[in-house]
């Protein structure tokens, strides 16, 4: 699969962010699926959240935007998942995913933290597209509540597991490691370890540097 065309998507990660997908990202590189989109795209070159936005009312600008890559994670393609499933009916569906409380946890002690600061770390328009399409969009302004948080988590999950027919599908947990992903891709398992970059002080720590970029 790593040695098809590059005019194409052939990953969707329909998973929410803080569910692995820095870790996902990372093997998916790794196993020359990259380049690969995720919401640090977005940090590094903030004139895609208007795009991101203009997204909402005109499907056909995601191919645009991922024109560039191979594979896609996390915020904010995650959210288009059903959109880029039609788009690239041969690309393969990723949903990472994990248990609700400690995705909750992380989710809150992040994401939501930083788009709720006064002066957020980020750059304004990316600010905008995030709070729209996650905090809005996504979790209908109650990302800081919970249940209903971990309702719409695990309402999420289902609908995608539901809608993915069986052989596009992985649901996928990184705590597995390679071989349930190199299985799904059709790829050798590389001689390195799965990459864990998923902690709190990590996401910063990466955010901080992609910024700086």
């Amino acid at each position: 699969m790593a040695n098809s065309s590059h005019n194409e998507l052939a990953v969707i990660g329909a998973g929410f962010g803080r569910t692995g997908t820095l870790s996902t990202r990372a093997a998916l590189k790794l196993l020359g699926l990259g380049p690969v989109h995720h919401m640090f795209e977005v940090v590094k070159a903030p004139e895609q959240s208007r795009r991101w936005l203009d997204a909402l009312e005109d499907n056909s600008v995601l191919r645009e935007l991922l024109a560039d890559y191979r594979s896609a994670v996390d915020w904010p393609s995650c959210y288009f998942w059903r959109e880029l499933m039609d788009l690239y009916p041969d690309a393969k569906i990723i949903l990472t995913h994990r248990e609700a409380k400690g995705w909750y946890k992380s989710i809150h002690n992040t994401i939501y933290r930083m788009l709720m600061a006064k002066a957020p770390d980020m750059p304004a328009d990316q600010v905008a597209m995030a709070r729209r399409i996650v905090m809005d969009l996504t979790f209908n302004g109650r990302l800081g509540e919970e249940d209903y948080a971990i309702e719409v988590f695990e309402k999420h999950n289902a609908e995608v597991k539901a809608a993915v027919p069986p052989e596009r599908l992985l649901v996928f947990d990184v705590r597995e490691g390679w071989q349930p992903l190199c299985d799904f891709l059709g790829v050798s398992v590389p001689d390195e370890p799965f990459p864990k970059t998923n902690s709190t002080e990590e996401l910063i720590g990466h955010f901080s540097k992609n910024k700086s970029n």
